[in-house]
């Protein structure tokens, strides 16, 4: 029993050092220099033994995809579980959905930025839907006396995540402007938006 269990342990720790030198090669290099022999080089395997974890580099991004959403989930909770009044905790998550953004970037780009429609990956992977729909909650609870449909929660979801998501992608593309400019944007984004949910 031990041995198997040793067994086990040793392959989930191959295939974390598989997704960490995935990551790591994007951040030396680029997404674009990703591929399997990168990746068995960087961590002296050979490629056929990367096939054993992962059938192709879109599962290795699919997986790095998942874990980039369990991340973001996490920091966006923590930052809800701060505050009690509603037009704070979205505040909080949206804050901590742009610090992850920058703390994780190559998550955040293959998250986002992969050709991939939200809903067809919404379906194949759950943990993609658990910050919208957390943020969803919180949007409909601020819009509750006026009894909002989900066709309105959602406009102002995709309303944040629009501007929030253009922000993030300006700043990574090309940084123009200061930290302190770029957060006072963001803040009021976010403070006109949640006033108009209170309207």
């Amino acid at each position: 029993m031990a041995s198997k269990d040793r067994i086990l342990r040793l392959k989930e720790e191959t295939r974390m050092n598989i997704l960490d030198a995935s990551l790591n090669i994007v951040k030396e290099e680029g997404w674009s220099a990703l591929s399997m022999r990168k990746i068995a080089d960087k961590i002296e395997y050979t490629a056929p033994i990367i096939y054993e974890y992962f059938s192709n580099k879109e599962a290795i991004l699919m997986e790095l995809t998942r874990k980039g959403f369990l991340i973001l989930a996490n920091d966006m909770k923590a930052a809800k579980e701060k505050h009690r009044l509603p037009a704070k905790q979205l505040e909080a998550m949206w804050l901590a959905y742009w610090n992850f953004a920058f703390a994780e970037k190559e998550l955040y780009q293959v998250m986002f930025g992969v050709d991939v429609n939200c809903c067809e990956l919404c379906e194949i992977m759950p943990e993609a839907e658990v910050p919208s729909t957390m943020v969803s909650e919180v949007i409909k609870e601020l819009m509750s006396p006026n009894e909002p449909t989900e066709g309105e929660v959602c406009v102002k979801y995709y309303t944040f995540w629009s501007v929030i998501h253009g922000l993030i992608s300006i700043n990574m593309v090309r940084r123009t402007t200061s930290d302190e400019i770029t957060h006072e944007v963001l803040k009021t984004a976010i403070s006109g938006i949640i006033g108009s949910l209170k309207a």
